[in-house]
């Protein structure tokens, strides 16, 4: 898979995609993540990507111009073009796991006050991360391609995400480390039992009645 993320602030990426299973997942070819500075392709003589809105209104806001050449210049055919903005689709797993499954992801990372709408015309996608405001897409995208790379076949076992929350609907269920007892605090008794069928069922209601309780809208 080939990742490349459109921002003006490119060194925001750089501790985040060098640690950890996004590193690995580089370094074993995996994935390959490209941060494109959009600045770098503006018409402007003084690198200028954003100006007032037209009606008038505060702030600044993004000009095409610079985005557009920039995706021009990258995109292909197995290309899909992500516009991250406060009012795109809600970010699900499901949606993770379907990006996961691309061959080529363009993301495009807002700034300012917005961007100009004729933006959106190029892009195939719209995400929301949340209904809350961040000063720019760049943390959005972070959350996105770690969310996806870790889904790529390769990069962690599949059974290390088969179970987790938000598959099937359900939370996932509390698990238990060494020391089996601590502060008082002891380890359900199946879990040592040794029965995996019981075991099984478990962790099957334990996930239920953790989504109930927590996150009921999941059960809707």
């Amino acid at each position: 898979m080939k990742i490349d993320i459109l921002t003006i602030f490119p060194n925001m990426f750089n501790s985040i995609f060098s640690e950890s299973i996004i590193k690995r997942a580089i370094e074993d070819e995996k994935v390959e993540i490209n941060i494109y500075d959009f600045r770098e392709y503006t018409d402007d003589p003084h690198k200028k990507v954003d100006d007032t809105p037209y009606g008038g209104g505060g702030g600044m806001v993004l000009m095409p111009q610079p985005i557009f050449d920039c995706i021009d210049s990258i995109k292909t055919k197995e290309s899909k073009i992500i516009l991250l903005t406060p009012d795109g689709v809600p970010y699900k797993q499901k949606i993770a796991y379907d990006l996961s499954k691309e061959k080529h992801l363009i993301l495009i990372c807002g700034h300012y006050e917005g961007f100009d709408e004729r933006i959106r015309t190029i892009c195939d996608m719209e995400i929301s991360i949340g209904d809350y405001i961040l000063t720019g897409g760049e943390i959005a995208s972070m959350v996105i391609v770690d969310s996806i790379v870790r889904l790529i076949p390769g990069v962690i076992e599949e059974k290390s995400h088969i179970n987790e929350s938000f598959n099937n609907k359900l939370l996932d269920y509390p698990t238990y480390t060494k020391p089996r007892s601590f502060r008082g605090l002891e380890v359900p008794e199946v879990l040592v039992s040794g029965d995996h069928k019981k075991i099984e069922e478990y962790r099957k209601e334990e996930s239920l009645k953790r989504t109930k309780l927590k996150r009921p809208d999941l059960l809707d």
